[in-house]
């Protein structure tokens, strides 16, 4: 307490510099954006039309979010150690190792997402004279999660630069984006640089860092379990062989299996599903009809399953586990600048994400995943959604008013 006490009067006497008149005004976005973040603002609204909707305000949310994707974080160091340490033949899997390594793959892509997205938002501040806005904080976490482990940093900084300038910026930053910004960066890397962003060789770490991990020969693939179902040539019972067993359910569910840094583990996707919830931060009608779509569809393509679509022997269930189904369904769709917002606009919008996404990575066999391709559609259905939802409620309200008069 005395330490905070210090720098909250610390920070109150530098704050003349940076307001209008000082000597540093020029850096006062700067100044209030860092402000913001250790304390929550104590100035509010004087209009007479404004409330007070909660005590939190939206970095705390923010930051609350970025708490809830921890534990697909960890466990994301611990999977990316174990796949290189299981593809290098190891029968031992020493568990501060293996954290280490993960670390150390995925610390510098979160540095350079950081610096380059809050570079470009702090520069945009700076000359419009507004205030830092703190979405950023939740995105600059989200891109290496959605991304391979073996992107090249090079093609993160350049994403997420376009995706920051050309989806958020130019439409006026935050609360303004019609798209999700993070995968909007991993659908620039999937287009631009296909190569780097799918097949069997981008989703292990094949190299050793620091010392830690093992370098694996230029041969090793190591395919998703939707690339391996995808590319299939067999028959059904060999695919529900090795569905059986060398994709098992239970891996899949704990997510010790090859994917993007952080989507593979439903458990840790749960968990943090859980404190969204509780906090009542996410949308619960959303994320249930997600799984509902899925599940729907999942069973639709099950029911008419043939062997040119490898996906359509997948139970519903395992439509679900597998890839970014589950991260999509909680972290991505329930993003709520970019969702629907009206109560019946939210059931359909995740009906929509859920329904597209089983049907692309099913019936599209060059492409085994479908959950960002179907909430960037659904981001762009979202207004119409919500439009459609409030003429049909007044055109409702119009007919019982016509019929009481």
């Amino acid at each position: 307490q005395f330490k905070m006490k210090v720098l909250r009067n610390y920070l109150n006497r530098i704050k003349p510099n940076f307001e209008p008149g000082g000597k540093l005004q020029s850096m006062q976005s700067v100044f209030d954006g860092f402000e913001t973040f250790l304390y929550t603002p104590n100035t509010t609204s004087r209009a007479g039309a404004v409330n007070v909707h909660d005590s939190l305000d939206s970095k705390r949310i923010m930051i609350i979010v970025v708490l809830a994707l921890m534990p697909c974080l960890l466990f994301g160091m611990y999977n990316t150690g174990y796949q290189n340490w299981l593809a290098a033949g190891a029968t031992e899997f020493p568990f501060w190792e293996l954290m280490a390594y993960g670390f150390l793959a995925v610390l510098p892509r979160i540095l350079v997402a950081y610096v380059v997205g809050l570079g470009i938002e702090f520069a945009v501040a700076q000359y419009r004279h507004e205030e830092i806005q703190e979405g950023f904080l939740v995105t600059g976490i989200l891109i290496p999660l959605i991304c391979p482990v073996e992107t090249p940093l090079w093609m993160l900084a350049v994403a997420t630069a376009f995706s920051v300038i050309f989806v958020k910026e130019v439409f006026g930053g935050t609360g303004y984006n019609v798209f999700n910004v993070a995968l909007v960066t991993r659908a620039f890397l999937f287009f631009a640089y296909p190569a780097q962003m799918s097949g069997d060789k981008v989703f292990v770490s094949t190299g050793s860092i620091l010392g830690l991990g093992h370098d694996l020969p230029d041969g090793f693939t190591g395919a998703t379990p939707l690339g391996q179902i995808a590319s299939f040539a067999g028959d059904k019972l060999e695919l529900l062989n090795l569905r059986g067993d060398v994709i098992s359910a239970w891996d899949a569910f704990i997510g010790l299996i090859p994917g993007s840094f952080g989507e593979t583990s439903t458990l840790c996707i749960l968990i943090g599903a859980a404190l969204l919830l509780f906090t009542g931060i996410a949308s619960w009608r959303i994320m249930l009809s997600v799984i509902i779509g899925g599940l729907l569809m999942g069973w639709i393509a099950n029911l008419f399953q043939t062997p040119t679509y490898p996906a359509s022997f997948l139970s519903p269930v395992d439509q679900l586990l597998y890839g970014g189904f589950a991260f999509a369904a909680v972290f991505m769709a329930t993003d709520p600048v970019t969702a629907a917002r009206t109560g019946t606009g939210k059931y359909i919008y995740g009906l929509l994400v859920g329904i597209v996404a089983v049907l692309i990575r099913t019936y599209n066999n060059g492409y085994p995943e479908g959950a960002m391709l179907a909430v960037l559609l659904a981001n762009a259905l979202a207004p119409l959604i919500d439009y459609c939802v409030v003429q049909t409620n007044v055109s409702r309200r119009m007919r019982r008013l016509k019929t009481r008069a």
